[in-house]
């Protein structure tokens, strides 16, 4: 109906390699979802004869939202998602930022409290990371149901922002974004973008100075202006690229 496709744009959950220069580009490497680890989009894809462009699904969201989202505007951003699991693309200008691979936010490990949180975490291949301590999973596993379900009490709320405020500090420290932009499942639970934007100013401290970092970081920690379709616009971003 709209003619021959042009290009693949493809913004998936990882571990992936996103390296366009190596011979498994797309390929899935250490990902725990069952039956992916080496599966590839371009066997996939390639009967169609377009050029691919993969990236992660957080880079494509970060994409999303700094082309027509919350981060308008920006030199740099930062977009986390905090449901099933938890990561964070950072874009540059509009180009994603990687190193030898993509970034792994979900797995940076936690400062903890173990009196306060005896949980024992359900990464599996960490212990006390992020992902493990306060993605979707990790909090059903906790309590037995979501926070939304469990009615948002703010003892719990406050527990699981704090482990996502160490994560807004430490990118506030190494990238310096103009924006941190938290989406999500997760982030959908009442009072919890609030309770991360207050934590993440106390871990601060007041030491950095900068117009961006407003009083209470309402301006500067925001939920995505797109909702859900962050990812989705990002990814047709990535396959105009890969058409051009």
């Amino acid at each position: 109906e709209h003619g021959p496709i042009a290009g693949f744009g493809v913004a998936s959950f990882g571990p992936i390699n996103i390296d366009p220069d190596s011979p498994s580009y797309g390929t899935f490497t250490t990902t725990p979802k069952p039956g992916w680890t080496g599966a590839r989009f371009h066997d996939a894809l390639d009967e169609f004869n377009a050029p691919i462009v993969v990236d992660t699904d957080v880079n494509g969201a970060a994409l999303g939202e700094w082309l027509k989202g919350a981060g308008q505007g920006c030199n740099t951003l930062a977009y986390t998602t905090v449901g099933t699991g938890i990561g964070t693309g950072v874009v540059r200008r509009g180009k994603p930022l990687m190193g030898f691979s993509h970034y792994e936010s979900g797995h940076i490990l936690m400062p903890r409290d173990y009196s306060l949180d005896p949980f024992p975490d359900t990464c599996p291949f960490h212990s006390d990371c992020l992902e493990g301590l306060a993605a979707g999973p990790a909090i059903t596993a906790r309590w037995g149901q979501s926070l939304s379900e469990l009615g948002s009490p703010p003892e719990k709320v406050a527990l699981i922002a704090d482990y996502i405020a160490h994560l807004a500090a430490n990118l506030v420290l190494l990238h310096m974004p103009d924006r941190l932009i938290f989406g999500g499942g997760v982030m959908k639970t009442p009072g919890l973008i609030e309770a991360v934007r207050k934590a993440t100013e106390v871990k601060l401290g007041g030491y950095i100075l900068a117009p961006q970092l407003d009083p209470g970081l309402q301006r500067y920690i925001m939920t995505p202006g797109l909702g859900d379709l962050s990812g989705i616009t990002g990814a047709i971003e990535l396959g105009r690229s890969a058409a051009n």
